[in-house]
């Protein structure tokens, strides 16, 4: 079996970005947090657990498209029993997006029904968006504006300074920087950030992490692998073998007929990100 692919990122203006978080929850009524759908568990950061503390806290489960739908269902219901509504969406075709103000409306029910009794009904509700990097804050602010309003790229670490959006509905969204944890505990949890993106490929081995999101999706999606890349899968294969059999299948070989395992690990990683490899989540609620 493959080696589990040790990563590690926290860039400087993370730990900035952290104290812009303590210092503007005074200024909103909830958090919402963005999770990628394929990775819940890895995706939702443990250190803002203890920053928002007793504050209302949302999450939404984006790239819901990318992610298994029964795995999904279960996530939804994992955070009901701890008393967070949990939204499955995708941010950047809007799908599931309809239920946002409506159910940001209901965690609040409180707070406005207090407002409402002060003679300020109607008063507008202040959220603050936060997330990983490179999980779809900039996306959902979009596709909720209607306008392109902040700046979106498939790479992490792209929204630097936090910004105020005002939406239909009442709402306004603080959205933040993406943010790390300083430390992965946990090597599998930096390795699933590094599958969807959340960590920068510059500071991986492309070709050891491509080969281990192979081999963990042989484990439980091995016909997607089979229909993506006409290969054949043993229960002796590792990550390698796995990474030579798709780029053989690809065409990808260098001069001489050597396999080009870097350019197929690059195609392999994108095309994941991309939800090419179909509809897969590595985590499920225990």
């Amino acid at each position: 079996m493959s080696e589990v692919t040790s990563v590690q990122w926290f860039p400087g203006h993370m730990a900035k970005t952290k104290r812009l978080i303590k210092e503007n929850l005074p200024l909103v009524d909830a958090v919402i947090e963005i999770i990628d759908a394929r990775i819940p568990q890895s995706s939702a950061n443990p250190d803002l657990r203890k920053l928002i503390g007793g504050k209302t806290k949302l999450v939404l489960l984006n790239k819901c498209d990318y992610a298994d739908g029964n795995a999904t269902a279960k996530w939804v219901e994992w955070y009901k029993k701890q008393g967070v509504i949990a939204l499955p969406a995708d941010c950047r075709s809007g799908k599931g997006l309809n239920r946002f103000t409506p159910s940001v409306k209901l965690a609040l029910a409180d707070l406005i029904s207090k407002n409402e009794t002060k003679g300020m009904a109607g008063k507008s509700l202040r959220l603050m968006v936060v997330g990983i990097p490179n999980v779809g804050k900039s996306s959902l602010i979009n596709r909720l504006s209607g306008r392109k309003k902040t700046k979106v790229e498939d790479r992490p670490g792209v929204t630097r300074e936090k910004q105020w959006v005002k939406l239909a509905g009442g709402l306004e969204l603080l959205d933040m920087p993406g943010v790390l944890w300083a430390k992965f505990e946990d090597p599998l949890v930096g390795e699933r950030l590094a599958f969807t993106g959340a960590v920068k490929d510059d500071v991986t081995d492309t070709e050891a992490l491509a080969g281990r999101l192979l081999l963990t999706l042989s484990r439980s999606y091995r016909d997607n692998l089979r229909l993506r890349y006409k290969i054949e899968i043993d229960d002796s294969d590792d990550g390698h073998s796995l990474l030579l059999k798709a780029a053989k299948s690809r065409g990808m070989l260098l001069q001489g007929g050597e396999v080009d395992s870097e350019r197929a690990a690059i195609a392999i990683l994108d095309e994941y990100r991309a939800g090419k490899l179909g509809r897969v989540t590595l985590e499920l609620p225990t």
